[in-house]
């Protein structure tokens, strides 16, 4: 069974109450028009559904009806508004103008994405990867040193032992007068045994030496600390204080269509919202607000259009 329309069932009460239209308005800091209108259903009159929940949900309050259910009832019967009105923005120019600006910054911000992405993959293949292949070849190149190592001191054991094996031989010669003929020898077969510790080392040092990994390191640093300096977009930011005396609806928005405050504000209460300017501004009761100011510096509300106590207003740096 479909309920009473909300504006009925809003008068029924207030006539149950013994209140006047002008005593709801005036305690709802309204125009007595606006509650006429909402009794009669008109809410086309209300600019903003927003404020007309707002004001609706007050109203059921003040004359003691359910506020969830009336304001249940009345999102029923604003289908229809909604449609229409959804209709008239779809046909507006600025609309699909301002829908462009937002899917062409959605694309830059996938290409500036895109080419961070593809700039580190470029610094990854051009200095990341040939620094390790270059690292490896000098590990193998160091390795043949530790293998041939114990030949050298077999060698070298063995030149070691030689000579004292010759001068153990040295006093069974009939001739004394001659025992630096060993000698000779002796330096003959150390020779040998010093010479390949020469020849290996100096082999091991020419793959090595030319191998600087500290010079191929350091265009790497300095490309990768260089390269992100990427220019980044700036948004402007900007702070708006409002502070009130009476019961007020208010609505803020930022550059992006986020909405910072969306609320019933009340006697004495303030608010304080940061975020990209421009600002989008809805004040439901103008008497109701005791000052504003944006970016530290106060705002004559004598500058804007007031339309019933209601003002809709941009602010920018």
């Amino acid at each position: 069974m479909t309920s009473d329309p909300v504006g009925l069932q809003l008068k029924r009460a207030r006539e149950q109450k013994g209140l006047s239209d002008s005593e709801v308005a005036q305690a709802q800091h309204l125009r007595p028009a606006v509650i006429q209108a909402i009794e009669a259903g008109e809410y086309g009159q209300v600019d903003s559904e927003l404020f007309l929940k707002g004001y609706v949900r007050a109203y059921a309050r003040q004359v003691g009806l359910d506020d969830n259910k009336i304001i249940a009832d009345l999102d029923r019967e604003l289908e229809p508004l909604r449609q229409k009105r959804e209709q008239e923005v779809e046909a507006n120019p600025l609309v699909d103008i301002e829908r462009r600006r937002r899917r062409k910054r959605r694309l830059a911000r996938v290409v500036l994405l895109l080419s961070v992405a593809a700039l580190a993959g470029y610094l990854v293949f051009a200095f990341v990867l040939p620094e390790s292949d270059m690292t490896a070849p000098a590990e193998s190149t160091e390795a043949p040193v530790t293998e041939e190592s114990p030949e050298v001191d077999s060698e070298q054991a063995v030149a070691s032992e030689e000579p004292s094996t010759l001068a153990s031989q040295v006093p069974a010669m009939p001739v004394v007068e001659e025992p630096e003929t060993p000698q000779p020898e002796a330096e003959i077969v150390e020779e040998p045994a010093t010479d390949p510790v020469m020849d290996s080392a100096a082999d091991d040092s020419v793959p090595v030496a030319p191998i600087e990994t500290g010079s191929v390191a350091a265009p790497a640093t300095e490309s990768v600390i260089q390269e992100p300096s990427e220019p980044v977009a700036v948004t402007e930011t900007g702070r708006l204080q409002i502070s009130f005396r009476a019961d007020c609806w208010v609505q803020v928005s930022d550059a992006d269509g986020e909405r910072l405050v969306n609320s019933l504000q009340r006697d004495g209460d303030r608010i304080d919202v940061s975020g990209d300017t421009p600002f989008r501004v809805v004040i439901g009761a103008v008497s109701a607000v005791d000052s504003i100011r944006f970016q530290n510096e106060p705002v004559d509300m004598g500058d804007f259009r007031v339309v019933n106590n209601r003002s809709e207003f941009t602010l920018a740096n």
